[in-house]
Formats: C-alpha cells, sequence, structure tokens
C-alpha cells in the first residue's frame, strides 16, 4: 500500500508536457511514443549465442513472430514473441512502461519457460536510436546487459543485446534480432 501512495504522489508532481512539441514544459524530451513505430505484426529472425561471456561461438537462429499492441494510450506497450529453431520453441514477453519523470523506458521481459520478469533494462532513444542497460549475474559473475534498438525504419528494424564482464570496457553481442513487418498489418498499427 505505501508503493501505491508513493506512485500516487509522483503522478501528482509529473511535469507537463507541450503534446505538439513532444516536450515536457521543462525542455526535457518527451519520449513516451518512442514506441510507436513498432506496434503491430512483424516477422522475427534471431540469432542467440548458446553460451555468452564463455569465449564459445555457437549460435542458434530462430523465426517467429512479435506482435506488439499499445497499452496505457502509448505510454506502454506489450510485445508478445513467439519463434522456433533447431534449438526449439521459444515464448517471450516485453512489458515496456514510460517513466515521465525521468523521460526513460523499463524494458520488463519474461520468458515463457521460466514464468517471471527479468530485471528491467532501463534507458531512451536518441536521435533514432534506443539505449538501455542493467546489470545483472550470469553464473556467479555480476555482469552489465546492453540492449540497443536501431536501424528503425517503417517496415523493419534491429534490436542487439550485449553483455559485459568488465564495466562496460569490452562488450559481447549475444542475442540479434531483425524485425520486418507483416505486409497486411498496415491497418493495425493505429
Amino acid at each position: 500500500m505505501a508503493a501505491f501512495a508513493a506512485t500516487l504522489a509522483r503522478s501528482a508532481n509529473a511535469p507537463a508536457t507541450d503534446g505538439a512539441a513532444g516536450k515536457s514544459t521543462n525542455g526535457a524530451r518527451d519520449g513516451q511514443h518512442d514506441f510507436d513505430f513498432e506496434i503491430g505484426t512483424w516477422h522475427t529472425h534471431v540469432r542467440r549465442l548458446l553460451h555468452p561471456l564463455t569465449g564459445s561461438t555457437t549460435w542458434a537462429e530462430y523465426d517467429g513472430t512479435s506482435v506488439v499492441r499499445k497499452v496505457w494510450d502509448g505510454r506502454a506497450n506489450l510485445l508478445e514473441l513467439r519463434m522456433d529453431g533447431p534449438s526449439g520453441h521459444f515464448e517471450g514477453l516485453s512489458l515496456r512502461l514510460y517513466n515521465p519523470q525521468a523521460h526513460q523506458w523499463s524494458l520488463n521481459f519474461s520468458n515463457a519457460a521460466a514464468g517471471t520478469m527479468a530485471t528491467p533494462t532501463i534507458g531512451e532513444f536518441s536521435d533514432g536510436r534506443g539505449e538501455f542497460y542493467d546489470q545483472e549475474t550470469l553464473g556467479d559473475r555480476a555482469i552489465l546487459v546492453r540492449f540497443v534498438i536501431s536501424d528503425i525504419r517503417a517496415d523493419s528494424a534491429r534490436f542487439e543485446q550485449s553483455f559485459s564482464a568488465d564495466g562496460g570496457k569490452n562488450w559481447e553481442v549475444n542475442w540479434i534480432a531483425t524485425d520486418t513487418r507483416v505486409k497486411d498489418d498496415a491497418a493495425t498499427r493505429m
């Protein structure tokens, strides 16, 4: 209940925005519609490094579908991912939430096999590129995680996850997804 009360207090102090300019009245960029490009149905091709940060170069490839829906009038969205490959079937869900005070997004991912949300990556978009970070544990090691969204076009986008075991000096890419919009989807984007 205390967390709910704190959330209400923060929302009462949320910065006002100028919708036409896309900026809050204090000058910070309003990014609540940064993910609007992704609303709809996509074909996804994924390459996943099977054993990150071990020196392994063995990748698995998957193909499937991502469906992204607006939640809370675009201040959040829900992605459902289903894909198959030689390594098996995979289902995931990502709830992306916009924090209007911080002008940042939290990307909250769940693998259907685990049934719990992972540590959220947090970040923002700048110049057409989204960068999101968090700290996790892999095995017994604390690592940094970076998730990048780039090459955003009307009908395609690239998603890339990397791990760092040395505080961000070096990054190893372990997940690359290339999404292509399903052509019959134009009517469902709005």
